[in-house]
């Protein structure tokens, strides 16, 4: 107790005055139901803490240095940002040295923010990739639209108005992809969404990052290598509507297109279908003018050679058509004469014929006859050969008949009703019937001898 009393006498002997001190504000560290901030205070050296202290800021110190922050920054108090405070050392037997916080200069963070945005912008040069998305090729007509925004917010609302009220009636797809659009989160949201994006990037035309309201306060995440890296490569277009009046963020320098609101970057969209459709609506009233003066022309032309065909062609056929009177005169009398040189020739051949044919028809006649003689006696004969042949089958049948061969002597032998071919046939004992001519025998095998 009395080393704690000692050393707080000692420091507050020593640190009476206030005083001026760079450091970096790891944590803010704000507590909002009593408004005081104890923000943990950190020096580094090639990014490791070499040096660390806890520090107070009151409720009342803390509005108005916030106040003043947004003022100059655009910004608020965050973590992770250099300040420059004045200070004064306390020391407390229970909680240990701490420093009291009375004044931040935001000039001196704001010139941290732009020097961390020109080392953005150099790495970006130096990697060769500062204008690489300008390069990207913007369709025509950029229909599909891929949206990074907060879906409540004002900025995304008038942007979705402005593009499917439009009064030319031009049609968009639009699909929205949520994201953080402001403080130290917005970073690594947005980059996960242009990600997710890139997977289905053959659905988009062109990707817009909108932000509304919300002023100016928010926007030093855009100065972020990362972000500014992945807008830049980014294989489409990308265009921004932050919506705020200052300095271009690298965000913004980067991308294809950019504009201070969403409903700026909404006109540019509809300002290509202009671009399009004007000149197409010019072309059409020029093409149905030239039109009617070609058809005028045209019709006028027409019904000129129309007359003058009228008049040649009457011409051509009233001379044709003495020309047919004349021939058809002439072939007239050539004809009668013809008919009258050619007719005796015409009685002669017919008469020819006529004794040709009746020639023929006589000769035919007997060659017909002597076909009729000649199918009789073929005829003839071979019914008489069949009826031979027929005869010989009877007799041969009837040799063949079992009775006529029972009747010359020989017999059947039959067991169970079946004829007796082989003697392995029947066995010693078995009952016989033995057919002959004009009856049955039957008998009992005594015995049975081979050979």
């Amino acid at each position: 107790m009395e080393v704690t009393k000692s050393v707080q006498k000692t420091i507050s002997e020593r640190y009476r005055s206030s005083f001026w001190v760079k450091a970096e504000m790891n944590k803010l560290n704000h507590y909002s139901h009593s408004g005081h901030c104890y923000p943990e205070l950190v020096e580094k050296f090639e990014g490791k803490v070499i040096a660390q202290i806890k520090s107070n800021l009151w409720r009342d110190d803390y509005n108005n240095i916030n106040r003043n922050f947004i003022r100059t920054l655009k910004e608020p108090l965050k973590d992770g940002i250099k300040i420059l405070f004045l200070a004064k050392i306390s020391f407390d037997p229970v909680y240990g040295i701490s420093l009291q916080i009375i004044d931040i200069d935001p000039s001196f963070t704001l010139g941290d923010l732009e020097k961390e945005k020109q080392e953005t912008i150099e790495k970006l040069n130096a990697e060769k990739i500062f204008s690489l998305n300008k390069t990207r090729k913007l369709p025509l007509l950029p229909k599909r639209i891929a949206i990074i925004s907060v879906e409540t917010s004002k900025g995304y609302a008038d942007f979705l108005k402005v593009l499917e009220e439009n009064s030319w009636n031009y049609k968009f797809f639009h699909y929205l992809f949520p994201s953080l659009l402001q403080g130290e989160k917005a970073i690594p949201g947005i980059i996960t969404q242009l990600k997710r994006i890139e997977k289905v990037i053959h659905h988009f035309d062109v990707v817009a990052i909108i932000r509304g309201g919300g002023g100016d306060v928010g926007l030093s995440c855009y100065n972020d290598f990362e972000l500014s890296k992945a807008i830049a490569t980014f294989p489409i277009p990308i265009i921004t509507g932050i919506g705020h009046a200052t300095n271009e963020t690298v965000s913004e320098m980067v991308s294809y297109q950019n504009a201070i609101t969403p409903t700026k970057i909404a006109e540019f969209l509809i300002q290509k279908f202009h671009n399009f459709s004007v000149p197409v609506e010019r072309a059409k009233d020029l093409i149905i003018d030239k039109s009617k003066r070609i058809l005028s022309e045209e019709k006028t032309r027409v019904q000129s050679e129309a007359k003058l065909f009228r008049s040649v062609t009457e011409t051509i056929i009233l001379k044709n058509r003495n020309e047919v009177e004349n021939a058809k005169k002439l072939i007239s009398q050539h004809s009668q004469f013809m008919l009258k040189t050619n007719i005796g020739y015409v009685n002669y051949y017919n008469d020819q014929v006529f004794k040709s044919s009746i020639f023929k028809l006589k000769q035919n006649a007997l060659i017909l006859e002597q076909l009729k003689v000649n199918l009789q006696i073929q005829t003839t004969n071979t019914f008489k050969q069949d009826r031979l042949n027929i005869n010989n089958l009877e007799r041969n049948l009837l040799i063949l008949d079992p009775i006529n061969i029972l009747k010359r002597g020989f017999s059947i032998t039959l067991h169970n009703g079946k004829a007796v071919k082989d003697i392995s046939e029947v066995s010693e004992g078995d009952l016989i019937e033995t057919k002959v001519f004009n009856g049955k025998i039957s008998s009992i095998v005594k015995n049975k001898n081979n050979g």
